[in-house]
């Protein structure tokens, strides 16, 4: 309801704070919703950088998870080397932002501003640390029998219970279900990539580890893949009636300058239409539903969060279990609060 107070490029600063985890997938649900309501075009750099970073952050997501749900089964170690190679990534954002965290970096259209020299360094960096730190989780967690035996067979969800909380994402993949939006219904180009999509038939807490751990090693993958062919270019759309001025005309054409006040004063109008754009998040599908008016400010503006969906089906996935077990359930579902209440 926020939202809907807000013109369409004020709006997109709170998508940032529905899931803290994932804010750059947040900022990309709603600027592609708002550039299907107004049939706004994106550059291919900036195409390309949005998948970089919204790859990044899941998993920067999957590393806070992998951390905290060590720390939750007492393996503290593996909440430090976590969040060692989480800092690598938020360091990205910060370059490339100013932000660590709520950096509000994609825009209807593009993107804030290129991405500075120091950027494919730092990226690739990180690509050639991340494999063997992966590898040093698994060493730590993956056979080691206290961890097996609090996860093993505990929790367990099969698809069609899944299907009918309207569970998606990791949870859904450990269940057997092979639905991902990037494979399922490819937007951005995704269909240009090649990665995997891990899924396990088990159902129980271990497979929603598992599908985590393999899920980094599938985006580190597209990472690669699209910063080896990222193009150069504009990072904006050209279509001024949406997208302001670059800074660099602000301080030369006074025409410029009020073309960039109006835009972020009263902003611009929407057509009487609905859409809903949804993408995969690294809990599963975030969806947003925009509605316009013919005015500057959304109608209606909706979200599909799906921590509210996959926390549903908790009371099934406890029952039987011992109280202590409900800690691994629960960290197992990866909820953010703010993803629920929205």
């Amino acid at each position: 309801k926020n939202m809907e107070a807000k013109t369409y490029l004020k709006a997109e600063v709170m998508s940032d704070r529905l899931d803290y985890m994932n804010n750059m997938g947040n900022n990309l649900a709603y600027c592609m919703a708002v550039e299907k309501l107004v049939d706004l075009d994106v550059p291919e750099r900036a195409l390309s950088l949005r998948i970089i970073l919204t790859e990044l952050e899941r998993i920067n997501s999957h590393l806070v998870w992998v951390g905290t749900f060590g720390l939750d089964l007492a393996a503290m170690s593996m909440f430090l080397y976590a969040f060692r190679e989480r800092e690598m990534i938020l360091d990205i954002k910060e370059l490339i932002s100013g932000q660590r965290m709520m950096t509000t970096y994609f825009r209807p259209g593009g993107v804030w501003r290129d991405v500075p020299v120091e950027f494919e360094h730092a990226v690739r960096n990180f690509i050639k640390v991340f494999p063997k730190r992966i590898d040093e989780y698994e060493a730590l967690l993956t056979k080691n029998p206290l961890f097996l035996d609090r996860l093993l067979g505990i929790g367990k969800m099969d698809a069609a219970t899944a299907l009918q909380h309207g569970v998606t994402g990791p949870m859904l993949r450990a269940s057997g279900v092979n639905w991902d939006l990037r494979k399922a219904r490819p937007y951005m180009g995704y269909e240009q990539y090649d990665f995997n999509v891990p899924v396990r038939t088990e159902g129980d807490t271990y497979a929603r580890y598992i599908v985590r751990i393999e899920e980094m090693r599938e985006s580190l993958k597209i990472v690669e893949q699209a910063l080896n062919k990222l193009p150069l270019g504009p990072v904006h759309s050209a279509n001024r009636k949406f997208v302001p001025p670059p800074r660099s005309e602000l301080g030369v054409s006074m025409e410029a300058l009020i073309h960039h006040f109006k835009l972020w004063t009263k902003g611009f109008p929407a057509p009487n239409a609905s859409v809903y754009q949804a993408v995969e998040s690294p809990r599963g599908e975030l969806g947003v539903l925009l509605e316009g008016d013919g005015g500057a400010k959304p109608r209606r503006c909706h979200w599909r969060t799906p921590s509210f969906d996959n926390l549903s089906v908790l009371p099934k996935l406890v029952k039987g279990h011992l109280v202590a077990d409900l800690v691994a359930i629960l960290a197992s579902v990866d909820i953010v609060l703010g993803d629920i209440d929205r």
